[in-house]
């Protein structure tokens, strides 16, 4: 099939203009992460039947497909017309031409969460203490509560010494059974930086009692300072809020831009069939499975944030999230708000009839076309974690440099 071609520039006016794009790196996620466009999403060419359906609802989106010249794009375009897409584009040279035209090229996955977190910090100089600075702490037994907020088997695999397992979204739900005397100093951790950082403004966002900081570098910073990781650990912090917790994250969802809508509000986002509607329930897994509205899709708030272009490679699409409690959905929705995205939550709902049953999990693509994260695991080379943080300092800078991202800080 032949197809229409746009320019990179083309490309930039549209995120820019904050039009519907789905921009599709047609690799493997090995050879994305080797760099790619700021907001690209990664649908290696024989995954597109595994999850184009699932990650592009509207079959009539805009999408551009590009290869770094390995001749991806013919079949990628075939096999998304043979699924009913009908508006596909390949960009014109490929990377070659994006790179040609001095646009920035962005290394890693989850790139553009990630840069973002690096803007919250430098925006908000979000604390934060060293490793040596922490391992103090533990070897003194200070009132300090440790909260790990990667997903529980991201944990359960290493952990900082004493560490709770609180996944991101759920760390303003939980703080006040986590951490009930206020004079307790809440350390947040993560496996590098971004989560770290989100979580812990998260909870000064929210306005929480005690004194929050993150562990610089989490346990990547942990291992380069020589310092040892726990295994196996299953701590789970419990659910309790601390004092005017719920009702903080609705403020701070407010002032992000965030709007809260109902049902019938809802039902006119379903019907404006001319664009992409994301529905995400941020809750965890088992309360998902136990009962959730139609029509959501489960995604953990803390990783939705981490892992956006995963979740939702349409960028300019509108987002709705849902939460039973309130408080992930607000939380989560602040932070797309700040990422660019027009983001609701839906107020209400579980008190009719919902459905029951796991969430959707898509097939993993094979290991080997997979990229190894320097954060992950316990056998990556102090080297690649040094490089991976290196990486991470630069993002600020090369945001700015790129120009297209649209985010902003509260």
């Amino acid at each position: 099939m032949k197809l229409p071609t746009v320019t990179p520039a083309d490309i930039r006016r549209a995120l820019l203009l904050r039009e519907e794009i789905a921009l599709l790196d047609l690799r493997y996620e090995a050879g994305f992460a080797t760099g790619h466009p700021l907001f690209a999403a990664n649908m290696a060419v024989d995954r597109i039947e595994v999850e184009a359906e699932m990650k592009l609802p509207r079959k009539d989106v805009t999408i551009v497909l590009y290869d770094d010249g390995e001749g991806l794009v013919a079949a990628g375009a075939e096999r998304l017309a043979a699924l009913g897409y009908t508006h596909i584009s390949a960009l014109d040279g490929g990377l070659k031409a994006w790179r040609a035209a001095g646009y920035q090229m962005f290394e890693d996955v989850n790139s553009y969460s990630k840069a973002f977190g690096e803007l919250v910090e430098a925006r908000r100089h979000t604390p934060s203490f060293s490793a040596d600075e922490v391992a103090k702490l533990i070897a003194d037994k200070a009132n300090i509560a440790i909260l790990d907020v990667r997903r529980f088997d991201e944990y359960a695999t290493m952990n900082i010494p004493g560490s709770v397992s609180v996944p991101g979204a759920e760390l303003v739900l939980r703080a006040g059974q986590a951490a009930p005397d206020p004079e307790t100093t809440i350390i947040v951790n993560c496996a590098g930086r971004t989560r770290s950082i989100i979580g812990t403004q998260s909870l000064i966002n929210a306005g929480v009692p005690n004194k929050v900081r993150a562990l610089r570098n989490g346990t990547i910073g942990w291992t380069l300072a020589r310092h040892t990781l726990d295994h196996g650990a299953d701590r789970r912090g419990a659910i309790g809020s601390f004092e005017s917790g719920p009702a903080n994250a609705r403020d701070v969802a407010y002032r992000a831009g965030v709007r809260h809508i109902g049902a019938s509000e809802m039902a006119a986002l379903v019907a404006q069939t001319d664009r992409t509607l994301y529905r995400f329930d941020v809750r965890d897994a088992e309360e998902y499975a136990a009962g959730h509205l139609a029509g959501f899709r489960h995604y953990p708030g803390g990783q939705l944030v981490q892992e956006t272009d995963m979740a939702a490679p349409v960028r300019g699409a509108r987002i709705v999230l849902s939460d039973d409690r309130g408080v992930r959905a607000d939380m989560t929705a602040s932070w797309l708000a700040q990422m660019g995205w027009e983001v609701y939550v839906l107020e209400g709902g579980y008190d009719a009839a919902l459905e029951i049953g796991p969430p959707r999990v898509l097939l993993k693509p094979d290991p080997a076309h997979r990229y190894r994260r320097p954060y992950e695991g316990t056998d990556v080379a102090q080297a690649a974690m040094q490089a991976y943080l290196d990486w991470e300092y630069g993002l600020v800078e090369q945001l700015r440099r790129d120009g297209t991202h649209g985010f902003y800080v509260i």
